[in-house]
């Protein structure tokens, strides 16, 4: 049997339920007691046994038909940081199935919902088995078969909550469901499409995206395929979601605004109508719009780097930004934090390029602010007005998408503008020119005229106080190495106890 391969594990920290003693020392390090003494969660049991459930859960038949099929010999194996416990057991099915190698990913670049490509290329592998929740965004390059392992659900429990919800028969709902519920949506239709005529049931688009119909009534979006009758489309609809509360309901619930929105959780077997108030979260991104008109300086934060289209957004953004007369700079860290962020001290907002659950960043403890494509260019782009209609896909910002506007042909020149915000008056130095082929600045760096390119963001640096670590060669005495101190920071070895 051929070796595993492992590439970049980590196990996700938790927090002890009820442990309210916790001290600021045991909050950013312990000696990993907790994690020796922490007692595993049982699975229900079902009459299989563990190795019948483990291969119903992973689909690990159709799985390695994929490979098979496709005579893939490098196949990695994407895992969330929930479901790392069984990568290895997978894993080794796996390759007893299909006679490849298998590649277990693990701590991925971005978020877990999106096929990570970039670690998949670092093992040369040929096509990807993404484990999991999805955000169902195509990918540029690799093959991906999606498995998001099949939760239970009690059809009957939810079927029960739905007739409580809408005791209309005649109602129009579209029954939407989180992605490792989707297998039982056929069961729920069986039990209410004979009571409810109007109701409409959502499918994944991924399963046979190349063979669906398109035309009218026909709505893609988000991975789900939905045909509708109603004239309006979607805007009659009540949707009804089967998921947990998170970021898929949030990312529906803001696109689809003026449908009214109920959801049931398989996890408590309750039903509720959503009380999520889109108004007030709207008002807070329209903030965030008028924060990024006050912006000179935007930060293009990379977060994703294998949904189909990234390259073409980022020029995108780019030229928005420079006939908008503010300078950008395109940054890739990886999962973000306040902590990187805030090391960029000369950008005014940042905008984030990613899948439409990660786009969504709740930005107040950060330094600055960060939003989404959409919003940048709802500053930057006269064209495009405020509607409420709200857009998290990025694809359907560039040219060909539902929702592209282009930058005007011919705008004024500088157009007298008060900030929201400060209350200042601001000039919109707009432009209608496309953007050069290359650009530079230069500068005399001697008497000599030799010339020297020089960045913006370079200069910004040189006005700091405190420009980082500096090598000094030459300027400090070489002395031999010595050993240093050992131990934790919380409790080195040379220091008293308590």
């Amino acid at each position: 049997m051929p070796a595993r391969h492992w590439l970049a594990l980590s196990l996700p920290w938790k927090r002890v339920p009820g442990n309210a003693g916790v001290t600021m020392a045991t909050l950013f390090s312990n000696d990993g007691a907790e994690v020796v003494h922490r007692a595993l969660p049982a699975k229900e049991s079902s009459g299989r046994t563990p190795a019948e459930a483990l291969d119903e859960f992973y689909e690990l038949e159709r799985a390695a038909a994929f490979v098979t099929a496709s005579g893939f010999h490098r196949v990695a194996l994407q895992f969330p940081d929930e479901l790392l416990a069984d990568s290895a057991t997978v894993a080794a099915k796996m390759e007893e199935a299909t006679g490849s190698k298998m590649y277990i990913l693990g701590d991925t670049s971005y978020g877990s919902c999106c096929v990570d490509e970039v670690a998949a290329e670092h093992v040369r592998a040929e096509a990807v088995v993404h484990y999991g929740p999805a955000c169902l965004s195509p990918c540029r390059k690799l093959p991906v078969l999606h498995v998001f392992g099949r939760q239970p659900l009690d059809t009957e429990r939810c079927a029960g909550a739905f007739r409580e919800l809408y005791p209309d028969p005649q109602s129009r709902v579209l029954v939407l469901s989180d992605v490792v519920y989707a297998h039982r949506l056929g069961e729920l239709e069986q039990l209410l499409g004979p009571e409810y005529p109007h109701v409409v049931f959502s499918h994944l688009a991924s399963d046979g995206a190349p063979d669906c119909p398109q035309g009218p009534g026909l709505v893609r979006q988000f991975g789900r395929l939905v045909a509708v009758a109603a004239r309006r489309g979607l805007q009659d609809y009540a949707v009804f979601y089967v998921g947990a509360e998170g970021l898929a309901l949030t990312n529906f619930m803001l696109s689809w605004n003026r449908c009214p929105f109920s959801s049931f959780d398989p996890a408590t077997g309750c039903g509720r109508h959503e009380s999520l108030d889109a108004n007030r979260a709207l008002r807070r991104r329209l903030y965030l719009v008028e924060r990024a008109r006050d912006a000179r300086v935007v930060g293009i934060l990379v977060g994703t780097l294998g949904v189909a289209g990234y390259l073409s957004v980022l020029e995108h953004l780019r030229d928005t930004l420079r006939r908008a007369g503010k300078r950008s700079y395109t940054l890739a860290m990886g999962k973000l934090s306040p902590a990187k962020l805030a090391n960029f001290l000369e950008v005014d907002v940042f905008v984030l390029v990613a899948c439409p659950q990660n786009s969504l960043l709740d930005s107040r403890d950060f330094y600055r602010p960060v939003v989404t494509p959409y919003e940048l260019e709802l500053a930057c782009n006269p064209a495009r007005e405020w509607s409420s209609l709200y857009v998290t896909d990025f694809r359907d910002l560039l040219p060909g998408g539902c929702a592209h506007v282009g930058f005007p042909d011919t705008v004024p020149g500088d157009v007298p503008d008060v900030s929201l915000i400060t209350g200042e008056l601001r000039a919109a130095g707009l432009s209608s020119s496309p953007a050069p082929a290359s650009s530079s600045a230069l500068a005399c760096r001697n008497p000599e005229l030799a010339l020297a390119q020089i960045s913006p963001a370079a200069s910004f640096l040189e006005s700091r106080s405190w420009r980082g670590l500096e090598q000094q060669l030459g300027q400090t005495p070489v002395t031999k190495a010595v050993p240093g101190r050992r131990g934790i920071a919380i409790a080195y070895e040379d220091e008293a106890s308590g």
